[in-house]
């Protein structure tokens, strides 16, 4: 006789479960969003006064950072679907996480399998952690850039000499040249961890589904 459960999640034969993409699909729409927006800053300029106004070339810095961090979560992603599927639809002949860890499972009494499965929640959260450190370094790299403007900006500042009128032109071109600095660091720092970040969390949750689908697949093999 057939269980309800299994009725809920029987699918008809050579039908992919619509769920089985949902966290790429979910990648995707908020990476779109976010292409969007960039693509209106440039029709807009603001991009190309972003790195024009900046003199360090410090702004290009961060950008290399989050590229790293987002093909980082690219991959995390990829790899986080996958295996979410593999557990869901657990075939032993597959390589998977999950039939790693139902091996390590076998025979382990409940207290064992509970020790595996903390081992298995962190094993899985550190693989995701260094998105969030790149991240979070987007913010202080965009901190530095302020502290590295100011400092252009204060460079250009003699008292002794202010009072010549020939020298305030270049003074005021450091000035502004340093604040210019100082501002957009900070802000393509925030933006980029804004779009970094928000890709973390969808990875986070992706990753908190594929622990429970293992661990729910070793308690339902163990108890069958």
């Amino acid at each position: 006789m057939t269980t309800t459960a299994e009725n809920q999640t029987a699918a008809p034969a050579g039908v992919r479960d619509p769920k089985s993409f949902l966290l790429l699909l979910r990648f995707a729409l908020l990476n779109i969003i976010a292409l969007a927006l960039l693509a209106l800053g440039l029709a807009n300029g603001l991009v190309q006064q972003a790195f024009a106004s900046d003199e360090t070339h410090f702004v290009l810095v961060i950008v290399l950072v989050f590229v790293a961090g987002f093909g980082l979560a690219l991959s995390r992603v990829v790899w986080t679907s996958r295996e979410i599927n593999r557990a869901r639809d657990f075939d032993p002949a597959i390589p998977s996480r999950a039939a790693r860890y139902l091996e390590q499972a076998q025979g382990k009494d409940a207290q064992s399998r509970q020790t595996l499965a903390s081992t298995l929640r962190l094993e899985l959260s550190q693989n995701i952690t260094l998105v969030k450190h790149l991240g979070s370094s987007l913010v202080f790299l965009g901190l530095i850039g302020t502290v590295i403007g100011f400092i252009i900006a204060l460079s250009g500042v003699d008292p002794d000499m202010a009072g010549e009128a020939e020298n305030i032109g270049p003074m005021v071109s450091t000035l502004i040249s340093g604040m210019s600095t100082a501002l957009v660091t900070t802000l393509v720092g925030g933006v980029l961890n804004i779009w970094l970040m928000a890709n973390y969390q969808l990875l986070a949750t992706g990753t908190a589904r594929l622990i429970g689908a293992i661990v729910e697949l070793g308690e339902n093999r163990a108890g069958a």
